[in-house]
């Protein structure tokens, strides 16, 4: 009788010591992925989004190792756009997506040059045209850079992006272009100044 006691004693507490390891070895892989986690959304954010102050000095300082991507509609795109941005509609009209073209979206981006960085952007920040236009192309290994936010902030919320002296150095309108060709952004001593300036941040999602 008393050893099965003991073996019932010793059973229950071997149950007990095997749950608790069991639940630290859970909650340290727990850890180990949330780090994981963590890690890869910040490669995966500073891959993909680019920021749009630095493409703004980018394009003051005649930077041609990207080409930018205007994903509106050819109407929108010809009313006004981000200077020197090209145009591969993802919607026919203001009012109508064409997700389903799916064959000319990816044979106009298979035209661009591949020795460059392509940055999409669309209507808004929240938008989700470029998100979806990116995942159509990396499914035909094609693959895009977003840009940090889209027209409506590029255009109309101008010091929300930009550092706060270079407000009164830079001139949206300096920036946006009209028409079927992208335009071509013409230097000015505003820029040059404003180039002379250290920037605090380092890398892509910086200055």
């Amino acid at each position: 009788m008393k050893n099965l006691i003991t073996s019932l004693i010793a059973g229950a507490m071997a149950g007990v010591l095997v749950t608790l390891a069991i639940t630290q070895s859970s909650k340290t892989k727990q850890v180990i992925s949330n780090n994981d986690l963590i890690r890869d959304y910040y490669l995966t954010e500073t891959a993909v989004h680019v920021s749009p102050h630095h493409l703004r000095k980018a394009i003051g300082k005649g930077d041609d190792s990207f080409i930018l991507v205007d994903l509106r509609s050819q109407e929108e795109y010809e009313e006004e756009h981000v200077i020197e941005a090209i145009n591969i509609p993802a919607y026919k009209d203001p009012n109508t997506s064409a997700y389903g073209d799916v064959e000319r979206i990816v044979n106009e981006f298979k035209k661009l040059a591949k020795d460059k960085d392509i940055i999409v952007y669309c209507y808004s920040m929240p938008c989700m045209t470029g998100r979806k236009i990116g995942k159509l192309l990396a499914e035909n290994e094609i693959y895009v850079q977003q840009l940090g936010i889209g027209w409506n902030e590029w255009k109309y919320f101008w010091e929300l992006w930009n550092h706060e002296h270079e407000w009164d150095q830079t001139n949206v309108e300096d920036y946006i272009s009209s028409g079927q060709e992208p335009g071509e952004f013409k230097s000015n001593e505003e820029e040059d100044e404003d180039d002379s300036i250290t920037c605090p941040i380092e890398g892509d999602l910086g200055c």
